[in-house]
């Protein structure tokens, strides 16, 4: 099975961090790893052209962000990023790479 995640968090989706599944937005998963692909590619696509920033790790992890989306956190006195995180996740039997 393969798993394309969209995550919102004020940190990078690599990290993932205790709790991370709390910033999930969406999970679509595939039996057909073509499918999961061109899926994969359209979401990549769609916050390219949505979001100025793009940062990648691991060839699973995705990270785009824009300065609009910047707000001050009172408990950390500083302003803190929204970043909008993609991930890519094989299960199971599945060992192909993207």
């Amino acid at each position: 099975m393969y798993k394309v995640i969209y995550m919102k968090a004020d940190y990078e989706p690599w990290w993932q961090f205790d709790g991370w599944e709390q910033t999930i937005q969406s999970v679509k998963e595939f039996d057909d790893l073509a499918e999961a692909k061109k899926y994969l590619e359209n979401t990549l696509t769609n916050f390219e052209n949505k979001f100025p920033f793009k940062a990648m790790k691991k060839e699973r992890f995705w990270a785009f962000w824009s300065e609009d989306e910047i707000e001050f956190c009172e408990a950390c006195d500083e302003d803190i990023q929204t970043y909008h995180g993609v991930v890519w996740e094989e299960i199971g039997q599945h060992t192909k790479k993207l």
